[in-house]
């Protein structure tokens, strides 16, 4: 079976054939989170890191989630400011990453699962980051990242592009979803670090953790069926425990945060 017939069927039911930048399609994924139990436990294994890293840095701020969408971090950050590029029930604004409407240092953090690699032009955004979050403040993401292993599970199974020739850090198209580079988080942490750190000095890197080499896959994320049953998720993780070590060549996810410095 190659690797498109694979991805035919491996499909969820839900958003087989469906528009990527439809809302009604990310409408449908706070479902089908909802209706797996493995992976509504990665994103909440996701938003505890998130939750962990904001707990330092300044109080009684608000915190901007981009790309909300079908999430629930709400549920773990107080004072969350939920965000799309399009209205959704539940989110609190709808705006555009690279042109956001705060104040500087109005903000404790911005966190982000999933977005960054969507973002058109990502100096814009890093530039906001450090116009609006307060000295102190975080940033946390969590991103595709590319190893030996994901650059296969990727290419093979995955409908998102992958450019890691490219020099430029913008990305192309027009759809608010379709539009990405998986390779983005990568290329701005991983390959241009140096770069990133020259243009954004107020924003220091913490951590860069490439991260979990399996789960995700065979949760079968938001887009494909599911491959494993909820039960076994705790014994998936140690698994991945055990391989800990080899995150640098295994890991399809990776952990930053940034701190905003004076």
């Amino acid at each position: 079976m190659n690797g498109h017939k694979l991805k035919q069927w491996l499909a969820h039911p839900l958003t087989q054939g469906k528009d990527i930048d439809s809302p009604e399609t990310t409408a449908l994924r706070r479902t089908i989170i909802n209706s797996k139990p493995f992976l509504k436990r990665i994103y909440a294994e996701w938003y505890a890191i998130i939750q962990q890293a904001l707990s330092e840095g300044p109080d009684n701020l608000s915190v901007l989630e981009l790309g909300s969408g079908a999430g629930f971090l709400d549920e773990y950050v107080p004072n969350l400011i939920t965000s799309e590029v399009f209205y959704l029930q539940g989110i609190k604004i709808v705006l555009d990453a690279q042109y956001l409407p705060f104040k500087p240092g109005a903000l404790k953090g911005i966190v982000m699962t999933n977005v960054l690699h969507h973002i058109p032009d990502p100096e814009l955004l890093f530039g906001e980051a450090q116009r609006c979050i307060a000295r102190g403040g975080k940033m946390v993401l969590l991103e595709p990242w590319l190893t030996p292993w994901s650059r296969f599970v990727y290419g093979n199974l995955h409908h998102e592009p992958i450019d890691d020739a490219t020099a430029s850090w913008k990305i192309d198209g027009d759809g608010p979803l379709s539009r990405a580079n998986s390779a983005l988080p990568w290329i701005l942490f991983g390959r241009d670090r140096s770069e990133f750190e020259e243009a954004f000095p107020k924003l220091k890197i913490e951590r860069v953790e490439p991260y979990m080499p399996f789960r995700y896959l065979v949760s079968g994320g938001i887009s494909l069926r599911s491959l494993m049953p909820g039960w076994s998720f705790t014994a998936w993780r140690w698994f991945e425990a055990l391989l800990y070590p080899l995150r640098k060549w295994l890991g399809m996810f990776v952990i930053v945060t940034l701190t905003r410095e004076t």
